[in-house]
């Protein structure tokens, strides 16, 4: 077998796809009829699970965590009892707190994993804390809110050596891989282009934060969930949805969507940190020739272009669109063919060809779409069972298996990956909220120094180095009582 390279928080993507090429996929157990029968698994087989977040996205996570036939789940963890209830009623064994910090001080010793499936603001804290005590721990996308908080949890993974997992599940996807061997195989040539788009946000965004706050629901412990964010009043149709629309909570449709759709080029094409980054916003207008300025919430849609260095040493340009703006066709796709899946999709540019995906990597195709050649390009990445339904198995059974495992090794989203994938998502944010950084003139009037410039970014020192107010979104200060623990 191919010696593993150690994982960085730079380039291995390719070393850690195929180091496992001649392994087999599956998960090895004592045969269940040995040890008690059909169906049975034995409890040194099994993880007890502590499920941080427990509706919603968390309902099915913890769900799709106890369906793989490894996994307990022990104790339950919502600051909503509303949200929490199905959960609860679906796993009455497991002991509900409120107080993530509680239950992990309570139940350290009876918990092996923890699921943290919470707005974006809070995932850092809890995921640190969890690894500090040595708890393996998955992670919904984006990992984290912040570029600073990614590059902490990546290197505190390595550090405290537990199985890591972020929630972008098309990264177990049998299409990612496909894309990876048609471009290791030379299909498109060298990548010069990159375009994403996502028809996000499918929720209010662009907007005035309400001026009125009201009280919140008994069965939600409003200071909780506002957790490392700044204290405000409780206001109506922010939870548990609409958060991700401001930027003290979520990180708007880069946040939502491009951990599941720049995945599969930043991995094909084996990227690193971004070197520079620029974007362009769209705009509310409240009056006539008077545009809305809120600087607390995400903008109405974006179009970000980030530089990667590519082997060659040639820049690769990387486009992301949301809020319905869409590249322009390739040439190679037939009038009546579609694009992506409609509203989300990929097309990465070679020298010699073009490939295009939908959201997750599903249905890779080269372009155009007639082309035969890549069904000839032999498969020489493992797959994962399931495919992107078998991201949850995949974790629970390295978790089983342990930190450094054949199963470890073969994660398809652990930190080392997903950390640095964050952090180019992130970047994006970074630019839009630069746009709107202003300055009052002497005379009146605002200038806009963040519109209109690149920034230039030094991916290892996690810097700006051409427009300092641009740093400060680079790590941001949580409120009082709350920390990072680093």
């Amino acid at each position: 077998m191919k010696k593993q390279k150690p994982l960085s928080t730079g380039h291995s993507r390719r070393e850690f796809l195929k180091g496992a090429a001649t392994a087999a996929a599956g998960f090895y157990l004592v045969p269940r009829h040995v040890l008690g029968g059909p169906g049975f698994t034995a409890p040194s087989d099994k993880i007890v699970i502590a499920g941080i977040g427990a509706g919603g996205k968390g309902q099915s996570d913890i769900n799709s965590m106890y369906q793989s036939g490894h996994a307990e789940i022990g104790y339950l963890c919502d600051v909503d009892d509303r949200r929490a209830a199905t959960s609860r009623e679906r796993f009455p064994k497991a002991k509900y707190y409120k107080d993530y910090r509680e239950l992990l001080e309570k139940e350290q010793k009876n918990i092996d994993a923890v699921t943290i499936s919470t707005p974006d603001h809070n995932h850092a804290v809890m995921t640190m804390a969890a690894m500090q005590l040595g708890k393996h721990v998955y992670v919904q996308k984006p990992l984290t809110h912040d570029i600073y908080e990614a590059r902490m949890l990546t290197q505190a993974a390595e550090k405290y050596k537990v199985v890591t997992q972020m929630g972008n599940q098309g990264s177990s996807g049998d299409g990612v891989r496909r894309m990876v061997e048609w471009y290791d195989a030379g299909l498109i040539g060298e990548a010069t282009k990159v375009w994403c788009w996502t028809n996000r946000p499918v929720w209010p965004q662009g907007i005035q934060w309400p001026e009125q706050g009201t009280t919140p629901p008994k069965e939600l412990d409003w200071d909780l969930w506002l957790g490392t964010a700044p204290y405000k009043e409780y206001v109506d149709n922010l939870v548990p949805f609409n958060w991700r629309g401001w930027w003290d909570y979520g990180t708007g449709a880069l946040g939502d969507m491009a951990c599941h759709i720049m995945e599969p080029p930043f991995r094909a094409l084996d990227l690193g940190y971004p070197t520079e980054a620029e974007c362009s916003v769209g705009s509310v207008y409240v009056g006539e020739f008077q545009r809305g300025y809120f600087p607390d919430g995400c903008p109405p849609s974006s179009h970000v272009t980030l530089k990667f260095k590519m082997p060659s040493g040639k820049d690769l340009e990387f486009h992301w669109m949301d809020g319905g703006i869409q590249p322009t066709r390739p040439e190679e796709l037939g009038p009546n063919e579609q694009m992506g899946d409609g509203g989300n999709g990929v097309i990465i540019e070679g020298s010699k060809g073009k490939m295009m995906c939908s959201t997750y990597g599903i249905n890779p195709m080269l372009l155009p779409t007639s082309r035969e050649d890549g069904k000839k390009v032999p498969k020489t990445i493992p797959r994962v069972e399931n495919g992107d339904n078998g991201h949850y198995a995949q974790w629970v059974k390295a978790c089983v298996a342990g930190h450094g495992s054949k199963e470890f090794k073969e994660l398809s989203s652990p930190f080392s990956i997903a950390g640095p994938l964050t952090e180019s998502v992130l970047m994006g944010n970074l630019a839009i909220r630069s746009y709107d950084v202003r300055k009052p003139r002497e005379n009146g009037g605002y200038d806009y120094p963040g519109r209109g410039i690149k920034l230039v970014w030094d991916g290892p020192n996690m810097k700006v180095t051409n427009f300092d107010e641009a740093n400060q979104f680079v790590k941001r200060e949580y409120r009082e009582d709350w920390s990072l623990g680093v």
